[in-house]
Order: C-alpha cells, then structure tokens, then sequence
C-alpha cells in the first residue's frame, strides 16, 4: 500500500511517501522559520518517491498536540483528499509518533512525551519503552511544570520535540512523517474524514457578549 504521511504539529514540518513496509520512506522536511506551502513539501515527497498523487491509497495524518492552525489545515486537506478520491485516512497521535520514533531510535525504559502546551502548560505522556516497541502507561494529558519535573524524578526520560527549551536534561526527539507513514503501513482501523479532529485537550471557554447599546 502506497501511504502519504503528513506530520506538521511541531516547528519541524514533514511529509513521506512509503510504499509498503519493506521499502524505505522518502522524506521532505521543513524546519521553523521557513514558510514553503504544505503542498510543495507533498510534491517534493511525491517526485521523490516517483509516485503520482493518483497513486496514494492512503493518507495518514499526525493530530497533535501541537500547532493548531497547521493540524487544522493538514487535516482539511485530508479531508478533502479522501472526499475527492476516496482514499483510506488515518489519523494518529504525533505524542504516539514521538514515542514511537524514539524507541526506533533505540531508546529503551520509561519516557515523559512532553509537548508544550503554551499557557505555561505542558501536554504529557509516560510510554515504556523496550526493543523497538512502546508501551503507553499514562495517557495523554494537559499538566503545569511540576508534573514534568515530578515524571523526570521518578526516572523517566524527556522527550519530545522542543523540549530541552524547558527542560534542558530531556531529549529532542520530533514526531516525523516516515513514522507516521510506517504506523498507518501496520494498522487497519482507517476512518471517515469526518471522525478525525486534532488533539486539543484544553476546555474551550467563551464569554458571551454584551447586548447591544440602544441608542437614545
């Protein structure tokens, strides 16, 4: 199966095209303060993997935590794709991603997946990791700073895209495209584009306006 994988919830923008788990991932990349379209990573991502837009049969999308407004528009996009075309969607974690990368990477025992959250809060995750595969042991949640540094004394390792900026004896480990494309290559719980939403844990909150002055 021909996959495209898009992965924008961190300041390091990827897409990947793979086809089939025996054969590698073509990557294109964006780091931050660049500001290419999300459709020329995806042409560069096609062109390098000398596959046709015709030919993807599935679409996998990272759904954060992270930059809202990219996921938004990633995930629009997928939406739209598969609405046109009908291809196969998945959606997954990047903090899934970001576990998975690391223990691709070799890293082994507990790790705190930490993505900030702005607002002074951080979105954390305790994996187990242990000979490529990795173990969630505590969900996804929306913490203050002391439950990052308390999951760090309990003798997990941090990681995660930007975080030594916080917390300097973590690991920058991102969520990337090729991961993603490789998880989609081994699930089969594909889904409608209307199911999938970011990941945004934070209780949305509105304040109700005045009514209008009446004017004498």
């Amino acid at each position: 199966m021909k996959v495209l994988a898009i992965e924008v919830s961190s300041p390091r923008r990827s897409v990947a095209v793979r086809c089939g788990l025996a054969g590698p991932a073509c990557e294109t990349t964006q780091s931050a303060g660049r500001a290419a379209p999300l459709f020329a990573l995806i042409e560069a991502a096609l062109s390098q993997a000398r596959v046709e837009r015709e030919d993807i049969e599935c679409l996998a999308v990272g759904l954060g935590p992270g930059s809202y407004t990219g996921l938004r528009g990633a995930l629009a996009l997928a939406q739209g794709w598969q609405l046109a075309s009908g291809v196969k969607l998945l959606g997954i974690s990047s903090a899934e991603a970001i576990a998975a990368e690391a223990a691709s990477q070799g890293l082994a025992n507990q790790v705190g997946v930490v993505i900030d959250g702005q607002r002074g809060e951080f979105y954390l995750a305790t994996y187990q990791l242990e000979a490529g595969k990795w173990q969630e042991i505590e969900p996804l949640r929306l913490v203050k700073p002391d439950a990052v540094l308390k999951c760090a004394e309990s003798g997990a390792l941090l990681i995660g895209p930007e975080v030594c900026r916080w917390f300097p004896e973590g690991q920058e480990v991102p969520p990337t495209a090729a991961t993603l494309a490789r998880l989609a290559l081994e699930r089969t719980n594909f889904q409608n584009g209307n199911e999938i939403e970011p990941i945004y844990l934070r209780e949305t909150t509105f304040v109700k306006a005045p009514p209008p002055r009446v004017l004498p």
